[in-house]
């Protein structure tokens, strides 16, 4: 039950809906994830539209080949796939995230075998979140700390990764936004 509830704030959203709609143009088992699913959770509380104040939308696949040709053609492909909406859409291939993951936080990433996994490290578990089309029309939900925390209000550190500047700059972000979140430290 908690998480149809889940769901139905997720699919509140109509991007969240239309994105879902158009992932089998993108390459197999990619995923919508993170702030895009449980920030309409928090709207819904605030009473505000499912859509109001999202960043972003961010979609996740695995290919082996991390070259950047290869991930730059699959993200001018969702920009073409979604130009109609007025939405800013990321995708990233998670086999390509330890080749600059270092540089930029000053630790490695392991490697993921399957794209999902890549929420196992993200800085909260609350965000921890993906969904992709299933084959009864039903979004697949892969939560692995469960969506509790997101229906709460609760955001919770994840040390996966020991990066508390991100845990802290998105938790400043988002209590800006939704100042009834409760924010546990890191």
């Amino acid at each position: 039950m908690t998480q149809d509830a889940f769901l139905n704030h997720c699919l509140a959203n109509p991007y969240n809906r239309e994105i879902l709609n158009r992932l089998s143009d993108l390459p197999p088992a990619t995923w919508l994830t993170s702030g895009c699913l449980v920030q309409p959770v928090w709207n819904a509380s605030a009473g505000r539209a499912p859509q109001a104040d999202i960043d972003d939308y961010d979609l996740i696949y695995r290919d082996p080949d991390t070259s950047w040709e290869a991930e730059d053609a699959i993200i001018r492909r969702a920009a073409a796939l979604f130009a109609d909406l007025p939405i800013r859409i990321e995708i990233r291939n998670q086999a390509r995230v330890p080749v600059w993951y270092r540089e930029k936080f000053g630790i490695a990433y392991p490697p993921v075998r399957q794209a999902q996994h890549a929420v196992l490290r993200f800085p909260s578990k609350t965000t921890a979140v993906a969904l992709t089309a299933g084959r009864d029309g039903k979004p697949l939900v892969y939560a692995p700390f469960g969506v509790e925390h997101a229906l709460q209000g609760r955001i919770v550190p994840n040390h996966r990764l020991d990066i508390p500047s991100v845990y802290a700059e998105k938790t400043r972000r988002w209590k800006s936004i939704w100042p009834h979140l409760i924010v546990l430290p890191w």
